[in-house]
Parts: structure tokens; C-alpha cells; sequence
């Protein structure tokens, strides 16, 4: 495993405007590096920044000042073009509410990033067939997202992400809006993708029971990093964490 990080983050702080003037800051001085290979949860209570976090981590948005480098490269500073090609070149990403286009077929979905590289038909086709397989849905190319269950439509965001032969995998509460049951088989088949294709995956969650399932935590709170490390063997030690963040 390469000791060269795909994501390092230098005291990256965010503000944005308030419409009475001023700025509300939401991010203080966020500082962390994730290696290839890694599988790493960014944990926090709603309103913690862990959103806002995750946002400058896909090139969603930009930080207030700070330094963000992916795959060795400062983006800091990138326009919103060309940071559109960052997302669509490095990053996979992967949904709550799935984000699938009603009206198309399930391998049209997972050709679209493919399409936006400008891959010929041919290759779209066979790279989106291979990932179908991948995730067991092979048989439902033809199939709406309408006619899946939830499980199967994640399934189907996790093969679009995959599509493009992504090293990093962006998943904002990627079982959000599935039952105990299916997600618990999307966290297992995430699991599988780390461990088996050694595909760097980041997942924001607010409980501790998904965590769980990634190598390590960064736990945020009042948008400072409180605990960054293993994944504790329970939930006290992180909320002694925000505690102790919250007396400073």
C-alpha cells in the first residue's frame, strides 16, 4: 500500500455569508490525511460540519482557506469546471436518496459517468455490464429504478460509482433511506469492495453502529475534529470527546 495519501487536508477552514452580514464559520482548522486503501468513517451529531466537510472532500465545494490535495494535486483553488472533471475523473459517489434517473433503464444509470468522459458505446456497454455483475443485478439491466427495492437501487449507485474505475468512493449516508436489514447488506458489500479491490472508501454517518463497519473514525463535532483514530470499542468514547471539545 502506497504511504502517499489520496486525501490531505491542511487546516482547512469554512465560512459562508449570513444575510445580516457577517459570516458564520462551520469549519475550524480540519486536519487529516487518508491513505490509499482506507476505510474511514467522518462521524458527527447534524449541524457538526461533517456535511460541509464531505462537500470539500468531493470537490462539491470550496474551503474558506486551508489546503486540500487529492492525489497530490492542491485543488484549493480549482474553478467549478474544473473541479466537475476532478469529481468525474477521481471520485466515485454514492447517495442516500440514490440520485438514479427515474425514466432510464438501470444500465443506462451506470453509463452516464461513462458518457460524460466521452467513452465510445461500445466501451460504455461493456464496462456498465461488468459493474451489474459486480453488484449482483446483472439480470435487471433493463429494469426502471422504480422497480427495485431500496437495496437494489443502492446497489445500482454503487456500480454507477464504480463505473469509472474510481480509487476513491464517496458515500454521504449511503443507507439513509433503507431498513436495518438492507443496509447492513450495503455496509457488508462496502466492506467487501475495501478489502477485496483495496478501493479507497469515505462514508459520512451519524451513528455509531455504521462506523462501525470502516477501519477508522474522524469523529467532528462544533465543527473542530474530536477523535481520529481506530474505531472505538463503543460510542462513550467519542461523545467523552465532544465533551472535552465543548469545555475548551
Amino acid at each position: 500500500m502506497s504511504n502517499t495519501p489520496i486525501i490531505s487536508m491542511k487546516k482547512i477552514c469554512k465560512s459562508f455569508p449570513l444575510e445580516i452580514g457577517g459570516e458564520q464559520q462551520v469549519l475550524f482548522d480540519i486536519t487529516f490525511t487518508i491513505k490509499p486503501g482506507e476505510f474511514v468513517a467522518i462521524m458527527g451529531p447534524s449541524g457538526s460540519g461533517k456535511s460541509t466537510c464531505m462537500n470539500i472532500v468531493g470537490a462539491l465545494d470550496s474551503a474558506t482557506s486551508g489546503i486540500y490535495e487529492l492525489y497530490g494535486k492542491d485543488i484549493t483553488t480549482l474553478l467549478p469546471d474544473e473541479l466537475a472533471k476532478i469529481r468525474n475523473e477521481y471520485i466515485g459517489f454514492v447517495f442516500q436518496n440514490f440520485n438514479l434517473l427515474p425514466k432510464r433503464n438501470i444500465l443506462d444509470n451506470v453509463m452516464l459517468p461513462l458518457m460524460y468522459r466521452g467513452l465510445p458505446m461500445e466501451e460504455r456497454l461493456t464496462r456498465a455490464r461488468e459493474m451489474l455483475k459486480l453488484v449482483g443485478l446483472e439480470k435487471f439491466e433493463t429494469y426502471l429504478p422504480t422497480q427495485l427495492s431500496g437495496g437494489m437501487k443502492q446497489r445500482v449507485a454503487i456500480a454507477r460509482a464504480l463505473a469509472g474505475s474510481p480509487k476513491l468512493i464517496l458515500a454521504d449516508e449511503p443507507t439513509g433511506a433503507l431498513d436495518s436489514k438492507m443496509g447492513n447488506e450495503i455496509l457488508k458489500f462496502f466492506k467487501k469492495l475495501n478489502k477485496d479491490l483495496g478501493i479507497t472508501i469515505v462514508m459520512i454517518t451519524h451513528e455509531f453502529e455504521i462506523a462501525k463497519y470502516a477501519n477508522r473514525v474522524i469523529h467532528i463535532y462544533d465543527g473542530r475534529i474530536t477523535y481520529d483514530g481506530a474505531i472505538p470499542k463503543n460510542e462513550s468514547v467519542l461523545l467523552k470527546s465532544e465533551k472535552k471539545a465543548h469545555k475548551k
